[in-house]
């Protein structure tokens, strides 16, 4: 309790190899019917409320483009109408909240290993960095979360741009969002603006793996 962040880095030295092991190569094969579909489905979290995001949202995101780049051969910037023409996948599964809740809905989009397919990380890519638009809740920062090469090749693992067949609603993350079913919820980047390729995340936030492992000191793996 006195020094949170370094038992978080000596805790992690041991734990985090020995959790991969034995749930790194674990695949999410959910399939809930459309039956057990949540008529409520919980909102952690606030809408980004920058000029940039408040405009697109008004314009119904005819001007977003993800800006994919970093270690890749071939950077990408897509807007949702590109993202609507690559194969999309439907998937009904349960989301895992950090505080104890769950929730079951639809979720359409493209796998990121269609994204990563496209782009063509590079030999030394390690890590798939999620940045979000700019929220006031985290502010002067910006929420990320980081994966790795493998984790999201998951087949379930999709930027989500449909929730229950209807565009995604902004609450949820809209345009697009992370969903990577093998983890728990604060992994799932939501209001996503870029994606980063990289070789190590040292120089990245406070270089623990993510918004959340940076100030609250959770665990980066975040298995299910």
């Amino acid at each position: 309790l006195r020094n949170q962040q370094r038992f978080q880095v000596s805790a992690t030295a041991f734990v985090e190899p020995l959790m991969r092991v034995l749930f790194g190569r674990l695949r999410s094969r959910q399939h809930y019917s459309k039956e057990q579909i949540c008529p409520y489905f919980r909102v952690n979290g606030y809408p980004p409320e920058s000029e940039i995001y408040t405009k697109q949202a008004e314009a119904q995101f005819v001007e977003w483009r993800l800006a994919i780049d970093g270690l890749v051969e071939r950077p990408l910037a897509l807007s949702l109408a590109d993202l609507r023409m690559l194969p999309k996948q439907e998937q009904i599964t349960k989301h895992n909240c950090i505080q104890g809740w769950s929730a079951v809905a639809e979720w359409g989009g493209v796998r990121m290993s269609t994204i990563l397919e496209m782009c063509r990380p590079l030999p030394q890519a390690r890590y798939v960095v999620f940045h979000a638009f700019p929220q006031a809740e985290y502010a002067p920062l910006m929420y990320y979360e980081i994966l790795t090469l493998d984790e999201v090749l998951d087949p379930q693992t999709i930027l989500a741009y449909e929730m229950n067949w209807n565009p995604l609603p902004i609450p949820h993350g809209a345009p697009c969002r992370l969903r990577i079913e093998t983890k728990t919820g604060y992994k799932m980047v939501k209001y996503l603006r870029a994606i980063e390729v990289v070789e190590t995340f040292a120089t990245i936030g406070a270089g623990h793996g993510g918004y959340r492992e940076d100030h609250q000191y959770y665990d980066k793996v975040a298995a299910m």
